[in-house]
């Protein structure tokens, strides 16, 4: 038999302050801060990051509270910092076809100079172009080639003229138009009345000459045209020859001091080429003119802005690659966008209004991301697929295909964008795009899983009080003493559920942290105390347990039935765990089962009426296989039964009450009776072995404080898995209780031992086909070949 009951030493846990080797925290705080417990996700860790291939990005899985964010963040940090820094990324002015900006990428901090060197360009050429035309020089040549051509315009106006003239007509210029008008022999003009008073030969004749002199003029202007067009392509070249040799020594100084090869050097000296050539296709707007002054002061700002450098990625000054943690990751903020500007009801806008993304800053370095966050935003999802699949990524505004305006749109080269992404996800998410979407999930090769709990022994405790040292210097609170941090470990061994592990929660850890550190300023002491933990976790309780008081005030009030002492038959007071989110406690409920003859078999009332979850409904098809088995020699049994968890409307889920509901059947079929002081919490397997179940600590606790509300008798207390019993860290007003002798807790490894202790009578072994009468099997052996009795008398015919 392995039935026992366990002393207060086997309770909890309890670390002495002394071995942890320190007297408080303050001399920990300049040791690095370790991956606590989190060795394999470590590994994992340093591998991807440190992977420089494509296509291999890292997904990181774990509690929310683990550490993954913050730890993962100071490993990029570090393996960032060993890796060359990224080139700068400008886009640049597409003289070609201005709806395609051209990408630059130049070495990190030339994109920073080629953009002062364009700013300076700029204003050089604003100073420089005005002084050189408005030269003595350039002045008398320009002179030159404007006389030359007044003189030959001038020579053929002569000519026009003595051709209108013979043929008699006056001919003068006005406003830039040629009028003629019609002369006499004597030369005096003639008005409208004479030329219609003339002979009708004679008006033919003066519009033969007419006509001739139209066609005259006609020549005249096309020449003079050719002859202008001829002047100011002298005149551009004239600029051209004067601007030229200025604008090549600025355009090589600027090559000079962008001495450093580029994996672009070909595009960006193309770029250049085409600058220089738009420079000197537009020099006569640099030329101050009085008249129609706006616009040419518009067009040179044109000309200007084209010149402009876009530098949208600027690692001038960085020390190894990037490291981007995009919490928000919305499409404009992860993949860039493209501004737009309201002009006239059209929204246009340019080159210089390309904007970055998380994506392009963190080119040659990491980007951390969280899945959730991907997942809820499906436009995102689709263009981060896509990016994966291609590795270029192409800069676009898709909301303006939504915009009642019309768009002047732009679409920015794509470029090319190395980095290695690090995906934040919870096991579920994981697992759920692991199936729904391969292609996305092979891209993110390496799996970092950090453990929710971890083996604790003397260098994790160390490292948590390192972590303890970081958190208080990190926050500007009092240091810890060493039975503070003593308290912590034992708070985290309790949230891990074990005696030898430790919650790798470490979120838990750092608020009772701040909360005890609180206590201990109010208090006005120096130095936070293992009291001030204890303070702060109570402290919490009070804060979140108004349910749980209000539930026990249910028991003392009368308005739930529960036995707390005495023997009663069929009836079993099992134990629950209620978990609220932000506090879980647990809570007693009465279970009862009542037995007769028939054929339905077991009925689980919760299942009947669609209150209980899959996995109670599993244990009590389990709990049915392992009854049928005891009584396997007298099958077909002859049985209705029924179980139910009483005044429970919520809704049951979980095994844990397998081993309440069994005794309950088989105290009504043995009509022996349970004893009502002990609460019982346990699943049992087919083989009637006791199962260990979770929150273990909650379920005595509960048991303890309704018995407690009542009054202990020295006789209650709980009976549970003695698998359990290394996961048991209970509080220690528990603890004192069972010292005194006032509460008791029990283990079982079988049914059959706890059956004995609820009882006081053996459960029976099965012998020479049958079950000993006075153990409880014997006993529920008579009653089931009773109900088979009845059973078959019903079924024999009346006699008459």
């Amino acid at each position: 038999m392995s039935l026992q009951q366990l002393a207060p030493n086997d309770l909890r846990l309890r670390i002495a302050p002394e071995t942890l080797g320190f007297a408080d925290t303050s001399g920990l705080a300049d040791q690095p801060l370790p991956w606590i417990g989190q060795e394999r996700a470590e590994q994992a860790a340093r591998f991807g990051l440190q992977m420089d291939l494509p296509d291999y990005h890292l997904f990181v899985l774990g509690d929310v509270g683990s550490g993954r964010t913050t730890l993962m963040r100071q490993m990029m940090e570090a393996v960032a910092a060993t890796r060359p820094v990224p080139p700068d990324l400008c886009y640049l002015h597409n003289f070609d076809a201005p709806e395609h900006p051209r990408a630059l990428r130049m070495p990190a901090g030339q994109g920073r100079l080629l953009r002062q060197l364009m700013t300076r360009l700029s204003k050089t050429l604003q100073t420089d172009i005005p002084k050189r035309l408005a030269g003595a020089d350039f002045k008398a040549e320009e002179e030159r080639v404007v006389r030359a051509y007044k003189t030959q315009e001038e020579h053929a106006y002569a000519e026009l003229s003595a051709f209108a003239e013979a043929r008699h007509f006056g001919l003068m210029r006005d406003q830039g138009h040629m009028v003629f008008s019609l002369r006499n022999a004597q030369g005096a003009l003639l008005t409208e009345a004479e030329a219609l008073a003339l002979p009708k030969e004679q008006r033919s004749e003066i519009d033969r000459a007419e006509e001739e002199l139209r066609q005259a003029i006609g020549r005249f202007l096309e020449n003079n045209r050719s002859m202008e067009r001829v002047m100011n392509e002298g005149l551009a070249a004239l600029r051209r020859q004067m601007i030229k040799p200025m604008l090549d020594h600025e355009l090589q100084d600027m090559r000079s001091e962008l001495r450093k090869q580029i994996k672009d050097s070909v595009k960006l000296g193309h770029y250049l080429d085409q600058v220089q050539h738009d420079v000197l296709e537009n020099l006569e707007l640099f030329q101050p003119m009085e008249d129609d002054e706006p616009t040419r002061l518009a067009a040179l700002a044109e000309v200007l802005a084209r010149l402009r450098v876009n530098l949208v990625v600027d690692n001038h000054g960085r020390e190894g690659a990037p490291v981007v943690v995009e919490d928000n990751p919305v499409f404009r903020q992860l993949f860039g966008c493209i501004e737009y500007q309201a002009e006239e009801d059209v929204l246009s806008t340019d080159f210089s209004r390309i904007r970055a993304g998380s994506l392009l800053k963190a080119h040659g370095g990491f980007l951390m991301l969280h899945l959730r966050d991907l997942l809820s935003d499906e436009p995102v999802w689709e263009k981060l697929r896509r990016f994966l699949r291609s590795g270029r990524l192409q800069i676009e505004e898709p909301t303006t295909i939504f915009s009642p305006m019309a768009t002047v749109s732009l679409e920015p080269e794509p470029v090319d964008a190395d980095v290695k992404l690090v995906l934040i996800a919870s096991v579920e998410d994981y697992y759920a795009v692991q199936e729904g979407d391969p292609e996305f999930a092979r891209r993110f090769r390496c799996k970092v899983d950090f453990a929710d709990s971890f083996a604790a022994e003397a260098a994790t405790r160390q490292a948590t009080a390192i972590f303890v040292a970081h958190t208080c210097r990190r926050l500007g609170l009092p240091h810890f003493s060493a039975a503070a941090v003593a308290a912590l470990l034992e708070d985290a061994h309790r949230e891990a559920e074990d005696q030898r592990r430790q919650s790798a929660i470490f979120a838990h850890t750092e608020v009772l942290l701040m909360e005890a550190a609180m206590l201990a300023r109010q208090r006005g002491a120096n130095l936070v105390d293992a009291s001030d933990v204890a303070a702060a976790r109570q402290a919490r309780v009070h804060r979140h347990n108004a349910v749980e008081e209000r539930l026990l005030d249910t028991l003392t009030d009368g308005d739930r039935l529960m036995s707390l002492q005495g023997h009663t038959v069929g009836q079993v007071n099992g134990l629950t765990v209620i978990d609220l989110g932000d506090h879980a406690f647990g809570f007693p409920v009465r279970v009862s089962a009542r037995t007769h003859a028939g054929d339905k078999g077991l009925v689980n009332i919760e299942r009947e009426v669609k209150l209980s979850g899959p996995i109670h409904d599993k244990g009590m098809l389990i709990l049915h296989g392992h009854l049928a088995s005891l009584f396997e020699h007298i099958a077909p049994l002859a049985l209705n039964a029924s179980v139910v968890f009483e005044q429970e409307y919520s809704g049951v889920e979980g095994d844990s009450a397998s081993c309440a509901e069994f005794f309950a059947l088989l105290s009504s079929l043995s009509d022996l009776p349970i004893d009502q002081a002990i609460a019982i919490t346990g699943a049992i397997n087919q083989h009637g072995e006791v199962l260990p179940v979770g929150g273990i600590n909650e379920k005595i606790e509960g048991w303890f404080k309704a018995c407690e509300r009542a009054g202990l008798t020295g006789h209650q207390g709980v009976l549970i898995p003695a698998r359990n019993r290394r996961h048991l860290m209970l509080d220690a007003r528990v603890v004192v209780a069972v010292a005194r002798g006032a509460f008791h807790i029990h283990t079982a490894d079988t049914a059959a031992e706890g059956l004995a202790l609820l009882t006081g009578a053996d459960c029976g072994t099965r012998e020479a086909g049958s079950y000993p009468p006075d153990s409880v099997l014997g006993r529920a052996e008579q009653t089931l070949l009773a109900y088979r009795r009845a059973c078959q008398a019903m079924a024999q015919p009346k006699q008459t």
